[in-house]
C-alpha cells in the first residue's frame, strides 16, 4: 500500500519532494488545506452575490480586455473559454515526470486558500496526479509572466473534458477518459480559470526536476574528477584544506574535502610526481565545481520559496476582507535563478571536456588516445570531439534567456520574464551534463588502467569495478558510442545517499 502525503502548509523541500516521487506516494488535502479552500471559496461567493464592482479576472476579461464587464450568467462561460483560449502550447511534449510535478505543485499552491477555487477542482486534480493521469501538455508558448499560461492551460483541459491525457502507456482525449471513469467534467466558477492558468508551475516542475538532477550531477562531477587526477597523475596539494581556508568559499571547501575523501588511500596519488603543477582543469577542480555549488545552493532557496507560495492572481485575504490583483506570476525570480544555473553547469561540462582532452593526448606515460598500437587504433579520440561539440551547444544554450523580453496583450502585459524558456534550456544543459561527464568517465577509467599494478583508492576501485560492468576496457577500436550511452545509463542510474546527496 502506498504512503500518503497530505498536503498542507508545512513547507515543500527537495528531500520532501524526491521521498514523494520515489516512495510513489499518494496525495491528501489535509484537514488544514480543506478548511483553507472552503474558506476562500465561501467568501468569494459571498463577495460576488451583491458586488457590481469590477473585479479583476472575475467578472472582467483578461489581460488588455481587463476592463470589460462579464454579466454574472456568464461567469462559468468566461473561466471554460479562458482556459481553452490559452491552450495554444507547440513544440515538443512534456516529460511525464514534470507534468507530475507540475500537478503537484499547482495542488499546492492552491491548498493555501488565497485562490477561491472549489474543493472539488483541487479534489479532482488530486485524482489526476493519484491515478497518474498526467495532461498532455507542450513546451512553448509560456512567456513566463502572467504565470505559465499556456502550459497551465493544457494542465486544466482535463478538468473540463478537453485535450489529451497519458493514461497507462497511451494517449487518449479527456473526454473518453472521464466517460470511462463515469466522472463529470468540473464546471468552473467564477475565477477558476485564472486560479488554475495564472502560476508559475511549469517553471517550477522544470526548476524542480532540474534541482534533483543537478545535485547528483555535482557529487558526480567530483567523483569522475578525482578518478581523472589519478588519471593523470596529478599532485593532491592543490587540494590540502589550508589552501581552501585561506578562500573559504563554502563550495569550493567542499568540493576539496570530496576530493580527499575521494582520492583517500590511492597508491597512484602516494607517488611521488615529476610534473610540478597540473592543468587547471585539474588542480582548480575544488574552485569551479564549488563555484557550480555554490550556484546550485541559491537557486535551490529560490526555488524552495517559489514552491511554497501562492502564484495567482487575484489573491483572496478572506481575513483582511481583500481581493487584491498583483504580479505574482510574475517568473523573474525564477528565469534569474535558472539562467544561473544553465551557466554555472555548462562550465562544469566545460572543465570535464577539458580533463578528457588532456587524458588522451598522450602526456603523463599515457599512450595516445588511450589505445594500444595508436595509428591502427584510434582509440579515443573521437569521444573527446563529442564531448567538446556537447560543451559548445551548452555554451550556445547558456545564453540567458532573462534578458529578453516582448509586449503582449496589446500593451499590458509589457515586460515578461521568459523563464519557460530559460526552463527548457537549463534541462538540456543538464542532460548534456550527463553525456560529457560519461564520456569523462570513459577516459579516466580508461586512463587507470594503464597504471596499473598501482592502484586508485578503494572506494574508487570499488566505483570502477562497478562501472567495469557495464563498460570494458577498449583493447582495440570498437564502435564507441555503445560504450558512451552505457556509461550514460550507469550515471543515470548510480544511486548515492540522500544526506550525501544534498550535502553538496
Amino acid at each position: 500500500m502506498n504512503e500518503t502525503h497530505y498536503i498542507s502548509s508545512e513547507l515543500l523541500d527537495l528531500q520532501t519532494i524526491q521521498q514523494i516521487i520515489n516512495s510513489n506516494k499518494k496525495l491528501e488535502l489535509s484537514d488544514e488545506a480543506l478548511l483553507n479552500i472552503k474558506k476562500s471559496k465561501e467568501y468569494l461567493n459571498k463577495k460576488m452575490e451583491n458586488n457590481k464592482t469590477p473585479i479583476y479576472g472575475i467578472n472582467t476579461g483578461f489581460g488588455s480586455l481587463c476592463n470589460v464587464e462579464i454579466s454574472s450568467e456568464n461567469l462559468s462561460k468566461l473561466q471554460e473559454n479562458l482556459v481553452m483560449s490559452h491552450a495554444c502550447g507547440t513544440g515538443e511534449y512534456v516529460p511525464k515526470a514534470i507534468i507530475k510535478l507540475m500537478l503537484l505543485l499547482k495542488i499546492q499552491s492552491l491548498s493555501y486558500g488565497y485562490s477561491g477555487v472549489q474543493l472539488q477542482t483541487v479534489e479532482r486534480l488530486i485524482w489526476f496526479y493519484n491515478e497518474d493521469i498526467l495532461p498532455v501538455i507542450y513546451t512553448q508558448g509560456s512567456l513566463g509572466a502572467s504565470g505559465d499560461l499556456a502550459p497551465l492551460a493544457h494542465l486544466a483541459l482535463p478538468l473540463i473534458g478537453k485535450g489529451e491525457v497519458y493514461y497507462e502507456n497511451g494517449r487518449i482525449s479527456s473526454k473518453d477518459l472521464l466517460e470511462k471513469f463515469d466522472v463529470e467534467p468540473i464546471t468552473l466558477e467564477a475565477k477558476e480559470g485564472l486560479a488554475l492558468l495564472n502560476g508559475t508551475q511549469f517553471m517550477s516542475a522544470y526548476g524542480i526536476h532540474i534541482l534533483l538532477k543537478s545535485y547528483k550531477l555535482c557529487y558526480l562531477a567530483d567523483l569522475i574528477g578525482a578518478l581523472s587526477i589519478d588519471a593523470f597523475d596529478c599532485n593532491m596539494s592543490p587540494f590540502d584544506p589550508n589552501v581552501h581556508l585561506v578562500r573559504p568559499h563554502g563550495g569550493q571547501i567542499k568540493t576539496a574535502e570530496h576530493i580527499r575523501e575521494f582520492l583517500e588511500g590511492s597508491e597512484i596519488g602516494a607517488n611521488e610526481k615529476k610534473n610540478v603543477q597540473d592543468p587547471y582543469s585539474f588542480r582548480c577542480i575544488p574552485q569551479v565545481h564549488g563555484a557550480t555549488k555554490d550556484t546550485l545552493k541559491f537557486v535551490h532557496k529560490t526555488f524552495k520559496t517559489e514552491i511554497n507560495s501562492v502564484t495567482d492572481n487575484p489573491n483572496i485575504f478572506v481575513s483582511e476582507d481583500k481581493i487584491i490583483s498583483g504580479g505574482n506570476f510574475h517568473g523573474q525570480p525564477l528565469a534569474l535563478a535558472l539562467d544561473y544555473l544553465s551557466i554555472a553547469f555548462s562550465e562544469l561540462g566545460n572543465i570535464s571536456e577539458r580533463r578528457t582532452y588532456q587524458l588522451v593526448s598522450g602526456l603523463r606515460g599515457l599512450p595516445d588516445f588511450l589505445v594500444n598500437n595508436p595509428g591502427l587504433n584510434s582509440g579515443f579520440m573521437i569521444p573527446q570531439y563529442t564531448a567538446a561539440s556537447i560543451v559548445s551547444q551548452n555554451k550556445q544554450l547558456a545564453t540567458p534567456a532573462s534578458v529578453d523580453s516582448i509586449v503582449s496583450s496589446n500593451g499590458q502585459e509589457d515586460h515578461v520574464s521568459m523563464g519557460a524558456n530559460a526552463a527548457t534550456k537549463a534541462l538540456r544543459i543538464i542532460d548534456n551534463i550527463e553525456t560529457i561527464l560519461a564520456i569523462e568517465l570513459l577516459n579516466a577509467s580508461q586512463a587507470i588502467e594503464f597504471r596499473r599494478p598501482k592502484k586508485t583508492s578503494e572506494l574508487l576501485e570499488s566505483f570502477l569495478a562497478s562501472f567495469r560492468n557495464t563498460a570494458s576496457f577498449v583493447e582495440e577500436d570498437r564502435v564507441l558510442a555503445n560504450d558512451i550511452h552505457a556509461s550514460v545509463a550507469f550515471i543515470q542510474s548510480f544511486t548515492i545517499d540522500e544526506e550525501l546527496l544534498f550535502s553538496n
